[in-house]
């Protein structure tokens, strides 16, 4: 098997990893990125983003993340294809094998390998992903001002979801396949208290509708057997995410749903030389500008990790 020796290695091409990759090219720390099985990560399933400083008119997640490994390429990062597929943290240089077939030593290794949004697994689903079909309505609510949509789900992330589009939608839907709210009684008070929020309780979603230009509604059905649909503008899932950690957490500390654990407001993680930025370690707040601005902390934490080395 290959094996090479490197600085800094970066795993995982979102926001974290891009920005954690020009902040460490500009330190000379030679950082080498391997970006993934889905290189840009979750921003190249969003049409639009509004909400990212510098962009007046917004910009596509595809671009966004494209100008950003772009960025990280000139000032001399060595961004590679390829994924993590096992790894030894015991003792440094870090042992990370990519695709099975080759060993990454690593003097320093910072983790960024985000998120999974849950799906339902539906063929329609997945077809108008991006088309109306999200998983994050802090992202993607405004494009839904004044229409109708609905959210998936019943625990406090859903309630969340739906209060807030609540606040942009004409109508929110509440798509629940119990007949009670998983969620904290505030949430739930908050939800029934919201008039333009109806919950659908003893619904599973049987198929997400659309067209060409995308979602149109969805196809129901009660526990009892019942089959309805419903008209929508958006579908919003909030059953949850998986934090993509597992080829590490032999080794880092996770909390009980996988989010890699750091300390205070650093990158560090309980292995001394890894570190930790984006998603795969921020169960709360789930967004790209948060997720760039850990990138950076994580390769300034790198930097200096590295010089106390020497």
């Amino acid at each position: 098997m290959q094996t090479e020796i490197v600085n800094c290695l970066i795993v995982g091409g979102g926001p974290a990893g891009y920005t954690a990759a020009i902040y460490a090219s500009r330190a000379d720390l030679s950082p080498v990125l391997y970006e993934g099985i889905q290189p840009g990560g979750q921003l190249t399933t969003t049409t639009d983003i509004e909400n990212y400083p510098g962009f007046e008119n917004g910009i596509s997640g595809n671009a966004l993340m494209e100008t950003m490994r772009a960025q990280a390429v000139r000032l001399g990062a060595d961004v590679r294809t390829g994924t993590v597929t096992d790894a030894d943290l015991s003792s440094r240089p870090f042992r990370i094998t990519i695709d099975g077939e080759k060993d990454i030593m690593a003097r320093s290794l910072i983790i960024a390998t985000g998120a999974t949004a849950k799906y339902l697994g539906l063929p329609s689903e997945t077809k108008y992903r991006g088309l109306g079909v999200s998983a994050c309505a802090t992202c993607d609510g405004f494009f839904y001002r004044k229409k109708t949509v609905a959210v998936v789900g019943g625990g406090d992330t859903a309630c969340e979801e739906a209060t807030y589009l609540a606040g942009l939608c004409k109508k929110v839907y509440m798509i629940v396949r119990r007949d009670v709210l998983r969620a904290s009684q505030t949430m739930q008070e908050r939800v029934m208290s919201t008039e333009n929020i109806e919950v659908l309780w003893n619904c599973n979603t049987r198929e997400v509708l659309g067209n060409e230009y995308g979602v149109t509604g969805a196809r129901l059905e009660r526990k009892d057997g019942e089959i309805f649909d419903i008209e929508l503008n958006g579908f919003f899932l909030a059953i949850g995410h998986h934090p993509n950690s597992d080829v590490f957490n032999k080794w880092i500390a996770v909390d009980k749903e996988g989010y890699i654990i750091t300390d205070g407001k650093s990158s560090k993680t309980n292995v001394e030389g890894v570190f930790a930025a984006g998603d795969v370690q921020d169960p709360v707040y789930r967004q790209a500008i948060n997720a760039a601005a850990s990138g950076c902390r994580a390769a300034l934490d790198a930097e200096k990790f590295l010089k106390m080395q020497k």
